[in-house]
């Protein structure tokens, strides 16, 4: 191997341990900018050369302007080869250094494409892909047409946040208008777009050299617009291995991610199967491991651990090195994870052999299941969302405001 190169990652959030770790032994140089709240998490901090903390994570000209000014200051005495994004709200903040710096990888435009919910659709629609019919809300003529053309219920989604953060439901256009004045200045941050009832699906992948090498399909069965408003127990699970949902949301997710640009990284994206006429639509996408414990999930079901194959495909793009999948199982896995009333909830009470990872968090109840029948973890996992209703369920405040 050439002279070891240095990976600058980025997460305001405490995550991609495991990243962290298998980029480091990979034999290059580690730094990590995180966020100085985070600064006594249990990072592995044998896989990290140097740390960098900001006080603001948030996504403003000015914050990320001040970020840049502290990357000039390190590259005066220490060299960056590669900048990688480990949360989605992190994105842009790479996209920018990357730009700024002139460091190979995604840049803004195509970092635009995995971020910002208006340019996930505008692209989308230009390629030819289902999407829920949509508007910008820079125009109020435009918004008007909207609303005299596109049945409700509707919903405004923040452009820049993630899972279900600030999504409002809007039942009429009196409504809406009443939103967008509460909203301001600020409502071309906004999209609005009609809302399709139906049953959400993610599918998360790998790609490299802009094909997708690894993926699997889940099924959400609280989706997080449920989980985020209504409070309540977040499950999703892997679908029926060859089923047409199965075969048609991986060609789907192809599609997606080709005429998004993706070269190499992890990904998760979502979809809805609309109740209305059964056909699939885009909702979103990210160049990011999925959230909520989905990689642990997907990790148990298939032997693939998300965080530690994307280092490997970051690692083999930076050296210009082949890149090879390890052998994967085909088993299938659930997850649930609930807020809890109790501190340090005791879980002991599902005892099941399919269990076989409890998280391990304050204030939260978390169990994957792994079987080679599916329809056994879909019953266990309705059973046990009946449990932790009764036994620990606490709910929390709609998440108007990023939480992360």
């Amino acid at each position: 191997m050439s002279k070891p190169l240095t990976f600058f990652c980025v997460s305001f959030f405490f995550k991609g341990e495991d990243f962290l770790r298998a980029i480091k032994a990979a034999g290059n140089t580690v730094y990590l900018l995180t966020k100085k709240s985070l600064e006594n998490e249990p990072w592995p901090r044998e896989s990290v050369d140097e740390f960098f903390y900001m006080e603001d994570d948030h996504n403003s000209p000015e914050n990320i302007g001040n970020i840049g000014r502290g990357v000039a200051w390190v590259l005066r005495s220490r060299k960056i080869d590669r900048i990688v994004a480990l949360d989605d709200f992190d994105v842009e903040k790479a996209a920018y250094l990357r730009e700024e710096f002139r460091i190979p990888g995604m840049g803004q435009t195509t970092a635009r494409h995995f971020r910002d919910k208006l340019a996930m659709r505008t692209k989308a629609a230009e390629a030819g892909i289902r999407v829920p019919a949509f508007s910008a809300l820079f125009n109020d003529e435009a918004i008007h047409e909207f609303t005299q053309t596109v049945s409700p219920p509707w919903v405004v989604k923040p452009r820049g946040e993630a899972s279900a953060t600030g999504i409002k439901k809007v039942h009429d256009a009196g409504q809406l208008w009443r939103i967008l004045e509460e909203i301001g200045d600020d409502r071309h941050r906004y999209l609005i777009e009609q809302f399709r009832p139906g049953d959400v699906y993610h599918v998360d992948s790998l790609c490299l050299n802009g094909k997708v090498l690894f993926s699997r399909v889940s099924q959400y069965l609280s989706t997080p617009f449920e989980v985020a408003h209504g409070g309540g127990i977040f499950r999703t699970h892997l679908v029926e291995f060859g089923s047409p949902d199965d075969l048609d949301l991986q060609r789907f997710n192809e599609e997606v991610l080709i005429a998004f640009g993706m070269q190499f990284s992890a990904s998760h994206t979502e979809f809805i199967k609309s109740k209305e006429d059964g056909q699939f639509y885009f909702l979103e996408t990210s160049s990011r491991v999925g959230g909520a414990h989905i990689a642990n999930m997907l990790e148990i079901a298939t032997g693939i651990n998300m965080w530690t194959e994307w280092a490997r495909i970051e690692h083999a793009m930076a050296y210009n090195l082949p890149y090879k999948l390890p052998p994967t199982r085909t088993d299938y896995a659930g997850i649930l994870i609930s807020l809890a009333r109790q501190e340090y909830p005791d879980s002991s009470q599902f005892n099941d052999p399919e269990v076989v990872w409890r998280l391990h968090k304050r204030h939260h109840v978390g169990l994957i299941l792994r079987s080679d029948d599916r329809r056994r973890i879909l019953d266990l996992l309705d059973q046990y969302a009946v449990t932790v209703a009764r036994d620990y369920l606490a709910v929390g405040p709609p998440k108007d405001k990023p939480t992360h």
